[in-house]
């Protein structure tokens, strides 16, 4: 059935790569730049609109505090960059936050830290896509139809790239992710220069006017209204985190290099960030939350066939004129930086995963790196939780982004706390005076970070809870809930098969074997079955049928008595043609007779080439199996017996020689590595 499967599988993912292949896998800081970096970099396509979004409730005069929030964005962007740049120093082993966290503060602080990450990289992926549909949508009328259909496609699209390995893909999102950097930047440069000039930029929103849900705000009302516009705008810090997480996939020296990839994404965020929200206010962009309704045009509302634009088309629009080149160019490579943006996501996730597995908190088959050296199964598994939000949500990014941003500010906050306790504890013995004031000097950026991002995470669920965000909440929980049972889990079935300090050989070996061979019918499967039973040297030995027919029966013991066979053959009769019952209760009551026996029960079972095959012979075999694994001192050996139909399998996997076989990285290497080629005299 493998067979079937392994060639569509090696055109999606290519071709598989050995263990020893992994170091050609890491990357330099140029890809890993768009590969750990495109969340926070693409968000300033949407942050700087969210912003203006919420201070449309108090009407157009309330943008004049948008400068003002722009510069608490940038504060909070660096201090947390700075914070994570000690984070990346400290701990390169890429357990990041969780690893900070769990060291510093304990168990349950790491666990929290990682249920919130997972919920955030979740809805990473989630947000990225719907926005990117959305603004799809706007040229290609199939995506305003179909919105969840072509978000799910999109994340599947993803995952199979992301499943070709963490260098492949980034090779992939490098271009139009500097793209999108290089189009932003020159819309800027483009626009200043503009301003400088003299020329009079407007936005297609400048005319209009906004209708006010709430007019002259003052007081406790206003500051709140500043705080949630605030708590929008941090959604461009989202993805800062994963450079941290995914330090083991840099190029060495490893921590410079995420060091040096963290700065250059705070740099870049902050200054295209800042840039639009300049230009929107130099253009008059004009946002509403509800458009159809509170957006005004000569003082009519522009109704519900009217499509608002996001911030950074409308501003794209005023500085590079409609329907020109470079606004097309920066209109495209927005909406598939937005998909893209969804990329740190599939690397962040599988990287934390797998790390959670390793210590016991996750399913361990996501600590298992795939064919392409990519944690397979983490990535497949973002996917899914993904696909299911974007259907649940129908693929709308307004209701998705007020989930977000709850969970990576717990992980910041914790993390940061972390480290404080992390410098302390190092203070505590370092002697060296040099040494010690770096270390007070990474202390002092870390309170602080702790501080600020503390002091954010209060305002986001002050302002957002209610408006979606408790969703979040509720993920989090419940990760940290299933993380739970999985470790209770693994720790009682560690405790159950733990040998004991001394262990008396009594214990450990059974006082007899009591062996079974299992018997249909007598033919070549069933003599193998005796032969090898009867080389284990049992203690006793017998031959085990059913009584289903009784003339097939009587034929069965003539055959035994006329090849004397020095095997005892023992018949059950079975008045419900059952065949699995009769047996159960014949080896457990050799169970009870004698508890310290260990009974050993041979089945013959066929080895088919065929798929379909499988359905039509050892149907009986597998409901046996499952059943005596749940019966204690039970051993079960199958003895196969190869049919002509399965040289066909030899032949195919002879054919595939040539590729690397499917779940090879994960056995291993088997053989001695080809000899080089000599070169020749051409050569």
């Amino acid at each position: 059935m493998s067979n079937l499967t392994d060639l569509p599988k090696r055109i999606l993912i290519g071709r598989a790569l050995r263990s020893d292949k992994l170091g050609e896998t890491l990357l330099p800081k140029r890809l890993a730049l768009p590969v750990f970096a495109s969340d926070p970099l693409s968000s300033v396509a949407y942050a700087p609109g969210e912003v203006l979004l919420v201070l449309s409730i108090a009407g157009v005069s309330a943008y004049r505090f948008s400068p003002w929030i722009a510069v608490a964005v940038v504060v909070l962007m660096f201090t947390v960059v700075a914070s994570y740049r000690q984070n990346v120093h400290a701990y390169p082993s890429g357990g990041g936050d969780y690893e900070v966290a769990t060291t510093n503060l304990g168990q349950r602080a790491g666990l929290t830290v990682a249920s919130a990450l997972l919920v955030d990289y979740v809805l990473t992926v989630a947000v990225s896509v719907a926005s990117g549909v959305e603004n799809l949508g706007s040229a290609v009328p199939f995506f305003v139809q179909h919105k969840v259909l072509g978000a799910v496609g999109m994340i599947v699209l993803l995952m199979l790239m992301n499943l070709r390995g963490v260098r492949e893909s980034g090779t992939i999102f490098a271009i139009p992710t500097y793209a999108f950097v290089f189009g932003v930047f020159c819309m800027i440069a483009w626009g200043v220069f503009r301003i400088v000039s003299g020329d009079d930029m407007r936005a297609p929103t400048a005319s209009y006017t906004i209708h006010a849900e709430n007019t002259g705000l003052s007081g406790f009302a206003l500051l709140f209204l500043l705080l949630r516009a605030f708590s929008s705008g941090c959604a461009a810090l989202t993805g800062v985190e994963a450079i941290s997480n995914g330090v083991p996939a840099f190029r060495k020296p490893k921590s410079k290099n995420a060091a040096t990839t963290l700065f250059a994404m705070g740099v870049l965020a902050v200054t295209m960030f800042c840039g639009i929200i300049a230009l929107a206010m130099n253009t008059k962009v004009r946002m509403a939350e509800n458009p159809a309704t509170d957006l005004l045009k000569n003082g009519v509302p522009v109704g519900s066939g009217y499509t608002q634009n996001p911030v950074i088309a409308q501003v794209a629009e005023a500085v590079f004129g409609k329907g020109s080149i470079p606004f097309i160019f920066l209109a495209a490579v927005t909406a598939l930086v937005l998909f893209l943006a969804a990329n740190t996501a599939y690397n962040g996730f599988p990287v934390l995963g797998s790390i959670l597995a390793q210590d016991r908190y996750l399913p361990r088959q996501l600590h298992t790196r795939g064919d392409r050296l990519a944690f397979s199964n983490g990535i497949v598994l973002l996917a899914g939780f993904a696909a299911v939000l974007v259907y649940l949500y129908g693929a709308d990014s307004t209701r998705l982004i007020q989930l977000y941003i709850v969970g990576v500010f717990v992980s910041f906050t914790l993390s940061q706390t972390g480290m404080v306790r992390h410098w302390n504890r190092h203070l505590a013995t370092e002697n060296d005076p040099g040494k010690r004031r770096h270390m007070v000097r990474s202390r002092a950026i870390n309170a602080f970070g702790a501080f600020f991002t503390g002091l954010v995470l209060i305002i986001v669920l002050l302002t957002k809870f209610t408006h979606g965000a408790w969703v979040a909440v509720l993920g989090m929980v419940a990760f940290y809930a299933v993380m739970t049972a999985i470790r209770r889990h693994y720790d009682r079935v560690s405790g159950e098969i733990a040998p004991g300090d001394e262990v008396a050989d009594e214990e450990v070996r059974p006082s007899r074997v009591h062996s079974i061979v299992l018997v249909s019918k007598l033919h070549k499967p069933t003599l193998r079955a005796l032969a090898y039973a009867k080389l284990m040297r049992s203690d006793t030995l017998e031959a085990l049928s059913i009584n289903v027919d009784p003339a097939d029966t009587k034929a069965l013991q003539e055959e035994w008595e006329r090849r004397g066979i020095d095997v005892p053959l023992k018949v059950l009769d079975s008045p419900y043609r059952e065949i699995t019952r009769p047996i159960i209760e014949y080896v457990k009551s050799l169970r009870r007779n004698s508890p310290r026996d260990v009974v050993s029960v041979y089945i013959p079972e066929y080895v088919v080439g065929h798929w379909y095959e499988h359905l039509l012979h050892n149907q009986s075999a597998l409901r046996l199996k499952g059943r005596l694994l749940f019966t204690p001192g039970v051993m079960v050996t199958s003895v196969p017996w190869q049919l002509e139909s399965s040289e066909r399998a030899k032949v195919r996997q002879r054919r595939q020689a040539e590729w690397s076989a499917p779940g090879s990285v994960r056995r291993g290497p088997v053989g001695p590595p080809a000899r080089p080629k000599e070169p020749s005299a051409k050569e």
